[in-house]
């Protein structure tokens, strides 16, 4: 577990890196899963220690996803990947009742789920657990006084390199151009990743397998018509 504080704001309380929490109202079959479902899948939004291993007996190999939206790629991967134990991060109620819906439909067994900031959660994670961590399309916040607002930062890339195991990777998508150089200056200041394309421009070409998130659609039809999937290697 690390000793790094979170972030403060000028006035000292923890600084959040997500805006709002809610947003139109659940529907009754959403609402029974939240009372019902998330609290066997919840991990405690306390101070304790948090162990993959202890989430998952079973399984040896373990994936983050911080800002998992509606839940459509953690999901997938979850499907796709019994044998892995798979932790999203969300704070966006409707996202964690879609995602909550996908668990109960296909039977997974291999999620849990946290509530609150992602960072407090990486604060309380062991060293090398992690196979690989996940970041897509986070809030760009995009106005320069909320720069300090964006979840890629000195301190959670840190513990990011921290949490992810040597040979394991941060994947980050986006499809704001600013957020993209962003987050490759703060890369290439941290020498724990290493990011090795192999070829220019590939990072255009989304990750082997992938589909389209509803946000990403969405920005499609807004006219957003290029994004970035960056991999970058835990050295």
């Amino acid at each position: 577990m690390s000793d790094h504080q979170l972030p403060k704001t000028v006035d000292g309380a923890p600084r959040a890196f997500f805006g709002r929490r809610s947003g139109k109202t659940l529907h009754e079959g959403q609402r029974t899963l939240y009372d019902t479902l998330l609290p066997r899948l919840a991990i405690p939004e306390d101070e304790t220690p948090v162990d993959p291993s202890k989430l998952f007996p079973a399984t040896k190999a373990f994936v983050l996803e911080i800002g998992y939206g509606g839940g459509e790629h953690l999901a997938r991967q979850a499907r796709e990947n019994p044998d892995m134990g798979f932790i999203g991060c969300e704070v966006f109620t409707g996202g964690i009742a879609k995602l909550l819906q996908a668990i109960e439909r296909d039977g997974l067994v291999n999620v849990r789920l946290y509530t609150d900031d992602a960072l407090k959660l990486l604060l309380r994670l062991p060293d090398a657990a992690f196979e690989a961590v996940y970041l897509l399309y986070p809030d760009p916040w995009p106005k320069t006084r909320h720069h300090k607002r964006r979840f890629v930062s000195p301190v959670t890339l840190g513990e990011l390199a921290r949490v992810i195991r040597p040979g394991g990777a941060f994947h980050f998508a986006t499809d704001i151009e600013d957020y993209a150089n962003w987050t490759l200056a703060h890369i290439l200041r941290q020498s724990a990743f290493r990011f090795a394309p192999d070829r220019p421009g590939d990072w255009h070409e989304p990750y082997p397998g992938w589909q389209p998130t509803r946000y990403e659609q969405k920005a499609r039809r807004e006219g957003r018509l290029k994004s970035y999937y960056f991999s970058f290697e835990r050295c």
